[in-house]
């Protein structure tokens, strides 16, 4: 094979190798860094305005942390509790409540809160979705009450769901 050959066929084979690679791809939609910050900002302004000092965390569809909120005074459990919040979320697809309820009524479940270290079954967490397609998770902790933190929660989806 002569040089101009050896180009030529150097050529079709990367190519050729590109091509195979890109069909490999896939593509997901996720929740944006600048949603996820407003997202968790909403959150921390609204248990604010209920007088509560929060955290508020928000991670992506595989359970990354995106943003991070811990509002003046929040306790230093509420960090662990609310990004535990958001990835089980996200993780198990369903608000964080109708878990701790499922178990609540059905101890034989209990189990499902031993099925990963991040894992957290307590009210304030919920999915993020964008036209009808999970994209991430927000988790809540420091209120007085599951109910608080997961209606601060869903204040931070509204934020960036209203658009």
């Amino acid at each position: 094979m002569n040089f101009g050959s050896k180009t030529i066929y150097t050529a079709f084979v990367l190519v050729s190798l590109t091509a195979r690679a890109g069909a490999d791809v896939v593509s997901e939609n996720q929740v944006s860094a600048k949603d996820a910050v407003q997202a968790a900002q909403a959150a921390v302004d609204k248990c604010r305005s209920d007088g509560y000092d929060v955290s508020a965390a928000v991670v992506d569809k595989s359970g990354n942390i995106k943003a991070f909120i811990r509002a003046d005074g929040a306790s230093p459990h509420t960090i662990d509790s609310s990004r535990k919040k958001a990835y089980t979320a996200i993780s198990l697809r369903r608000p964080t409540s109708f878990y701790a309820k499922l178990i609540q009524e059905n101890p034989e479940n209990a189990a499902l809160k031993d099925m990963n270290d991040s894992i957290l079954i307590l009210g304030g967490g919920l999915p993020i979705e964008m036209n009808g397609e999970p994209v991430g998770g927000i988790g809540v902790g420091g209120a007085p009450g599951a109910q608080f933190d997961e209606a601060c929660a869903a204040a931070g989806i509204s934020a960036i769901t209203a658009k």
